[in-house]
């Protein structure tokens, strides 16, 4: 059995990932003590991490370590570095990368950003489940979640929840195939 790939991001709720200048203080709007919103439960399943490297740095110095350093994590970037742990610098073809990771036993795939890297395998269509947690905010610029000119995809809702900070977390399958 394949592996799942899922997205699992935050979007403003007119799309943006981020504001002007790769800036994620939006995302404090909905911070609430002891509120994860699923996201311990949901990365308890993952084994295996893919990241961009715009991502990847900006994680990095928020928290000055590598981000998920338990799990095989491949940061995707054209620039090679020497592996950090687990934490791996991908300059190949990230459609193979994926691709073999799917046909390998494991856990589920995390795709941890950013927006390029989610467009990048969007477009390949080799992503296979969708987690938007949309924020009770519209930012008007910035860092677009989903890029003009993917390919039209059915998508089957999974699952929705609403929270007391406003934030609605949607959940949603890939179809196969394009419709």
């Amino acid at each position: 059995m394949n592996r799942k790939l899922i997205l699992y991001i935050a979007a403003s709720l007119d799309g943006f990932i981020a504001k002007p200048g790769d800036d994620l203080s939006f995302l404090d709007v909905v911070q609430k003590e002891g509120e994860d919103y699923g996201y311990a439960a949901f990365t308890s399943q993952v084994d295996t991490v893919i990241m961009g490297r715009k991502t990847f740095d900006w994680v990095f110095n928020a928290i000055n370590d590598v981000p998920h350093p338990e799990k095989e994590t491949f940061i995707i970037t054209r620039t090679a570095r020497e592996p950090m742990g687990n934490t791996q610098f991908y300059t190949g073809d990230v459609a193979e990368l994926v691709l073999g990771l799917k046909t390998r036993p494991g856990g589920v795939i995390y795709c941890d950003g950013g927006a390029q890297l989610a467009n990048t395998l969007l477009k390949a269509g080799l992503m296979d489940e969708i987690i938007v947690s949309v924020i009770p905010v519209l930012l008007g610029g910035g860092v677009r979640l989903f890029e003009e000119g993917l390919p039209e995809q059915r998508l089957e809702l999974v699952d929705s929840k609403a929270y007391e900070t406003g934030l609605v977390q949607l959940h949603y399958r890939v179809y196969s195939g394009h419709a």
